[in-house]
């Protein structure tokens, strides 16, 4: 009878502490999962990337079945320059991109994503300067998330040339280029794209 008592009292006690340990869990576990809604909603899907010009636009990029789309460009042809700022191939490309978007600027989105991870804005902005890069230059944490996504749907592996130039349209491959190319060849490709 003892017996019984002292195990259905240790039975008791073990399930009351059981029962405190468990609120306790469960008040952690309901603020960690409060805290992981407020990252999750400050972050954007793994197919969405958020990059920021050095004007300080957003451009919300989007990864679709066959390529990807930036918000409200539906129509346009969309370049992603992949490039750095040290490359000569990269600064000799920026002249003729930036000479692509003045001619077709209702119709193409030209974005220069350069791959430096921590590169100061001023640097970026004295690329743009010196070698007529007067297009969307890009620069934020997003940036080598996109580069790695992009050069993986083109299977480039882990080490590639730059510059690399991918063409989409409303979402979808037009092209894309590995090192320097004339600018003829691109604007042949825009023009078929859009139909011109």
């Amino acid at each position: 009878m003892l017996k019984n008592t002292i195990l259905s009292s240790l039975l008791v006690f073990s399930l009351f502490l059981q029962a405190c340990s468990k609120e306790k869990k469960e008040s952690n576990n309901e603020s960690l999962t409060a805290s992981n809604i407020a990252k999750a909603n400050s972050v954007m899907s793994k197919n969405e990337y958020v990059l920021t010009g050095l004007d300080g636009k957003l451009y919300t990029v989007t990864k679709e079945l066959n390529g990807y789309s930036v918000a409200g460009t539906k129509g346009k042809v969309v370049i992603f320059d992949i490039f750095a700022t040290w490359c000569p191939p990269c600064r000799a490309t920026a002249p003729h991109l930036n000479s692509l978007q003045k001619k077709y600027k209702d119709d193409l989105l030209v974005i220069g994503v350069t791959i430096e991870s921590d590169l100061p804005n001023d640097k970026l902005k004295e690329f743009r300067n010196q070698y007529e890069a007067q297009y969307a230059l890009v620069n934020s944490d997003q940036n080598r998330r996109l580069v790695n996504s992009i050069t993986s749907s083109l299977n480039l592996g882990e080490q590639y040339p730059i510059p690399i130039m991918v063409l989409y349209k409303d979402g979808e491959i037009i092209k894309h280029y590995l090192g320097l190319v004339e600018e003829e060849f691109v604007e042949s490709d825009i023009k078929l794209a859009l139909g011109k």
